[in-house]
């Protein structure tokens, strides 16, 4: 290994290949029933982080939004 501390090509970095992609969605899609049936439970109990994970995939995260105010001047440099 070269001595060069400006980065560069490393192994297993990077996004997987589509192959490995596919691979692991064949690996996942028998344990999608399941999955479901999870969420549908925890839905049903009316539980928090179930209802919040169900409304981020079904109608889409909402924007985010921040409110900021500014109560007094306040030089930005020190001079």
């Amino acid at each position: 290994m070269s001595e060069n501390k400006r980065g560069g090509k490393r192994e297993g970095a990077g996004r997987k290949s589509k192959s490995e992609e596919v691979q692991m969605i064949e690996r996942l899609s028998p344990l999608e029933p399941k999955a479901f049936k999870a969420l549908e439970k925890g839905v049903e109990e009316g539980d928090f982080k179930f209802v919040q994970m169900f409304y981020n995939y079904y109608a889409g995260k909402p924007k985010e939004t921040k409110d900021i105010s500014i109560t007094s001047e306040q030089p930005l440099f020190d001079l």
